[in-house]
């Protein structure tokens, strides 16, 4: 059975990059009928907080990730925190330094500080010099007589480092170029490279699929699994994000934690599906929309690019409108509550004996609403009489002398009308228009600020139907009134 995980960091919230990350593992996951870990990496306890812990997890949940073992699921290798598993780590370590695969480092900062910088001085890079490698039995005992702090370092062997890349194909480095790296730290604390192989180990990962940037780490994971005689997983890199400028996506790009993305109104599905695109290709011709569902019976690890993907902004706001012009009108209505409810626009009856009348508007709204928050102020006009105006359309559109009578002979044909449907408003508009030898546009402008308080808004005969005819002919009334007053 293929297990995958995604172990992030509590350091920060769910961003992109790591959305995307765990969403590819969870893909392949269920694709193959495998297991999707969440295993959290806190061994940080300066920087890691249960807040973080609580957001990562609901970024997840929001993207409809759910893990099958970690945090609140559990599973046969719990715990799933690092910060609980650090015995396991230490045992690891010592292991490694009984078989002669490691040793113990006593040499303070301060001493490896003063030979990097010697080094440098003398024109030459630096990297750890063995020194305590080749420590005799008496100057061991007498640091550990003195209880002097120590780490232990990876005794890196000769040879190569070789693995196959899922994404980027066979790679190879000389382990020559490899310093002996830390795996326990002077604190007891383990380093990134001795905690996550010992968990790979432990939880049978057999896929690691993670960012591009931990490349440069995997020889020393390839060696630290060889070292414990455990299988090495394969490894899939994934190409970085970047933001338009071409550089690392970060906050100076706007919104970068999936949960604010969700805050300003995006569908989790269209996320999804953005995020799914972003590097990978489904193989489907020029097709972009998809399901959760679909990308499942599809995805494959082979059609993740090697080069890095931009994040396109105006490319997730359409991702967006056309998810949101797939849901039914109820989904879209109950998805919509709480940004109503928040606007203060919302009441129970739009989900009852007013149902029809509110699918109706939100019919005419969807066309133009890329995100959910779009839809309050888009709409506000159909839910309030109270009319948020534009003073320059007032001005423009109502003020002029001739404003009045013509608003005042376009009410009195309307009321005339024996159905108040756009087709017969359309009409009746224009033939007041041709009337009073004003073009059909003056009235049209006229109207739509009367009725909306603003020059744009959805199609005017439709917006006028959905109103209906008394509340048309009170704003009607209103707006001749506001005009008199901006002309004065």
């Amino acid at each position: 059975m293929f297990r995958v995980r995604f172990a992030p960091s509590p350091t920060g919230y769910l961003h992109i990059g790591g959305a995307r990350t765990a969403l590819f593992n969870w893909l392949f996951a269920r694709r193959h009928g495998g297991v999707f870990v969440l295993r959290i990496e806190d061994t940080d306890a300066e920087r890691s907080s249960a807040e973080m812990v609580e957001g990562i997890l609901d970024g997840l949940r929001w993207l409809g990730l759910e893990w099958d073992e970690g945090p609140k699921v559990d599973g046969p290798y719990a715990p799933y925190f690092q910060s609980e598993r650090l015995e396991s780590y230490r045992a690891m370590a010592e292991r490694l330094v009984e078989e002669g695969k490691a040793y113990r480092c006593y040499c303070t900062p301060e001493e490896l500080q003063a030979r990097r910088a010697e080094a440098e001085a003398a024109g030459g890079a630096w990297r750890y010099d063995r020194a305590c490698c080749s420590l005799d039995d008496e100057t061991r005992a007498a640091y550990e007589a003195e209880q002097r702090p120590h780490a232990i370092r990876f005794l890196v062997p000769p040879g190569s480092a070789e693995f196959e890349d899922l994404v980027r194909g066979h790679i190879v480095f000389d382990n020559a170029n490899i310093e002996d790296f830390v795996v326990l730290r002077s604190d007891g604390y383990p380093t990134y490279h001795l905690s996550v192989v010992a968990d790979d180990v432990e939880m049978k990962i057999t896929h690691v699929v993670r960012g591009d940037d931990h490349i440069s780490n995997t020889p020393k994971h390839v060696l630290l699994y060889r070292a414990v005689d455990a299988p090495v997983p394969q490894f899939a890199h994934v190409p970085l994000i970047l933001g338009p400028d071409k550089k690392r996506l970060s906050k100076r790009h706007g919104a970068t934690s999936v949960m604010e993305y969700a805050r300003q109104g995006y569908l989790p599905e269209a996320m999804v599906n953005f995020l799914a695109l972003l590097g990978w290709s489904p193989g489907a011709g020029d097709r972009e929309l998809f399901t959760a569902a679909e990308l499942t019976a599809i995805f494959d690890l082979r059609g993740i690019s090697g080069g890095n993907a931009v994040f396109n902004q105006e490319k997730l706001d359409w991702f967006n409108q056309q998810h949101m012009l797939r849901l039914s009108p109820l989904e879209l209505a109950t998805r919509l509550k709480p940004w109503l409810e928040a606007a203060g626009l919302w009441s129970d009856d739009l989900l009852e004996e007013r149902h029809a009348w509110f699918f109706a508007v939100l019919e005419l709204l969807k066309v133009r609403a890329k995100r959910l928050d779009e839809y309050a102020p888009l709409g506000r006009f159909f839910f309030s009489d109270e009319l948020d105006w534009d003073d320059v359309a007032v001005k423009k559109h109502l003020a002029p002398d001739s404003a009045g009578d013509n608003l005042t002979a376009v009410s009195a044909a309307l009321a005339e009308l024996d159905t108040f449907d756009p087709v017969s408003i359309e009409t009746a508009v224009r033939a007041t228009a041709d009337a009073r030898g004003v073009k059909a546009a003056t009235l049209i402008h006229a109207m739509r600020v009367a009725l909306t308080g603003k020059t744009v808004s959805p199609g005017l005969f439709e917006v006028a139907s959905l109103l209906g005819r008394e509340r048309v002919r009170q704003r009607v009334h209103a707006a001749i009134a506001r005009g008199a007053a901006a002309r004065a």
